[in-house]
């Protein structure tokens, strides 16, 4: 019961980001039609929504950020990355040279 419990909890952890950078693009997407559906109203001048805008962009960030990272490390303890992104291990000293 402790390993199922475990798991859900894993996947929440998952899933909120998941849902938060959805809701940041969702949230950047209609601030940008809202401003371009506006053209068409010859009432009103057409104002851009920033707020949402800029909140969108935050929460679509940190949440593809927080999965590529879970992703990334879940990776590097694996052993599937390149040795670019592998760490550094310290050279051994040269035996014989004197310095």
């Amino acid at each position: 019961m402790r390993l199922m419990i475990s798991r859900f909890i894993a996947i929440l952890l998952l899933a909120i980001p998941g849902v938060a950078a959805t809701y940041g693009f969702l949230a950047m997407k209609n601030a940008i039609f809202d401003y371009f559906s506006d053209f068409g109203n010859d009432q009103i001048t057409p104002a851009f929504g920033w707020i949402r805008f800029i909140v969108g962009a935050f929460l679509f960030l940190a949440g593809i950020a927080f999965i590529g990272g879970w992703i990334f490390f879940r990776d590097r303890k694996r052993n599937y990355l390149s040795s670019r992104f592998k760490p550094k291990r310290p050279r051994p000293p040269k035996s014989g040279s004197t310095s």
